[in-house]
């Protein structure tokens, strides 16, 4: 028998699964993932900060991004003015100006600790501009996605007990009704 945790981890990889293959990301594109395991637990958001949970949650999602070949980015919570744990080589790739912080459970939150934990050389950024994104628990990655993002119903719209809302992004459509647009860009 499955244990709860073992699920957890399968509904993670399925949800991150589903939106990757439907956002269609391109290698190196980047991922934003907003968690609050207080949600996933069945708790209020911030209030039962759960490493144990982020790390069978990440780990899923972990999986998922990287069998994608696309970056994941973790949202820290509002305590770190929900700046982001990514690896040093997406920072360099986009550009981004790093700053310094190491997330904990009740500064940042147990998602963002286990990504920091989890990656290879993991730094802190505090805007980036996501082509697809998951938010898992009502965290708010909005204002890291792209500027024209879609909402993106899954299959998979709970991880525990956490409501799960995704979004991919597409280029934004300008020149009026005499525009031509290429389909293949949105």
């Amino acid at each position: 028998m499955k244990t709860e945790m073992t699920m957890i981890g399968e509904e993670a990889y399925r949800a991150a699964k589903e939106i990757l293959d439907i956002a269609k990301l391109e290698s190196h594109d980047i991922f934003v993932v907003g968690c609050s395991t207080s949600e996933v637990s069945g708790a209020g958001i911030g209030t039962f900060s759960s490493p144990e949970m982020a790390e069978v949650v990440f780990g899923g999602i972990y999986q998922a991004t990287q069998e994608a070949g696309v970056y994941l980015a973790a949202q820290c919570c509002e305590h770190l003015n929900r700046a982001l744990i990514v690896e040093k080589e997406l920072a360099r790739s986009y550009g981004l100006e790093t700053v310094n912080v190491v997330p904990q459970p009740k500064a940042g939150g147990s998602f963002a600790t286990a990504a920091y934990k989890a990656f290879e050389n993991p730094v802190a950024v505090e805007h980036i501009k996501a082509h697809a994104g998951m938010d898992i628990g009502d965290t708010l990655i909005g204002m890291h996605l792209r500027d024209v993002a879609v909402p993106v119903r899954i299959r998979t719209d709970k991880i525990g007990d956490a409501h799960v809302v995704c979004a991919r992004t597409r280029a934004k459509y300008i020149g009026g009704n005499r525009a031509v647009y290429d389909d293949s860009l949105g």
